[in-house]
């Protein structure tokens, strides 16, 4: 990515790092750009993003990007299937407490802090090799979306989400200091379950054209 020295791009599992390693082709070499699979959910992602950072700051040859992608569900209007989203925030979507039947998220409890902004120049980069894309929050949530109660109370607590994701926030919070970006290839809808409507291949087969771009 132009800009930045040395690069962590952090993915849930194996196929997506697959995706975005087969894109970066040649450019991923070399040690400049480095993809993991750090794990499902913000929590180990986060402890992969963590031990990552800390070593290579301890090899001398530190990370001044961290990138989080990946495939998630797309808000209907806001996201379509094979669609691509930047994060221009990750927000820990159910983060918080309940309130009878409503929700009061952290930052509001006063017990820290529910999003991260991506770093300016970082999303700047993106926007520009990716002009196809929805720059739009991204919502971070440790249960899947599976029901239309669910995908509205989301859409109501981050006003203009585009994407839903598992792991953006964790990465977001272990790279604190350091130039952070979140990429959702869009797989599905959120809403009511429905395995049979995911495109997983065509979300895979995105965001292995988005890395392609990105190394171009």
């Amino acid at each position: 990515m132009p800009g930045f020295e040395r690069v962590l791009i952090v993915t849930a599992v194996e196929p997506e790092r697959a995706a975005v390693l087969a894109g970066l082709g040649p450019h991923g070499a070399g040690g400049r750009v480095v993809a993991v699979a750090g794990g499902v959910g913000p929590a180990e992602a986060a402890a992969s993003t963590a031990r990552l950072l800390t070593r290579a700051e301890c090899e001398g040859r530190p990370f001044d990007a961290v990138l989080s992608a990946g495939v998630g569900g797309g808000f209907a209007g806001r996201a379509d299937v094979g669609g691509l989203v930047i994060a221009d925030r990750s927000v820990a979507a159910d983060l918080g407490a309940e309130d009878g039947d409503g929700f009061i998220d952290i930052e509001t409890l006063g017990f820290g802090r529910g999003r991260r902004t991506a770093d300016e120049r970082l999303l700047t980069a993106l926007r520009t090799a990716l002009p196809g894309a929805v720059v739009a929050p991204v919502v971070t949530v440790t249960t899947a979306t599976g029901s239309a109660a669910r995908t509205a109370a989301l859409a109501g607590r981050v006003p203009g989400a585009a994407a839903e994701g598992m792991e953006g926030f964790g990465v977001a919070v272990a790279a604190e200091g350091v130039a952070f970006g979140e990429l959702r290839a869009i797989s599905n809808v959120v809403g009511p379950r429905d395995r049979s409507a995911w495109r997983i291949p065509q979300a895979l087969a995105r965001l292995r054209e988005t890395f392609a771009a990105l190394a171009a």
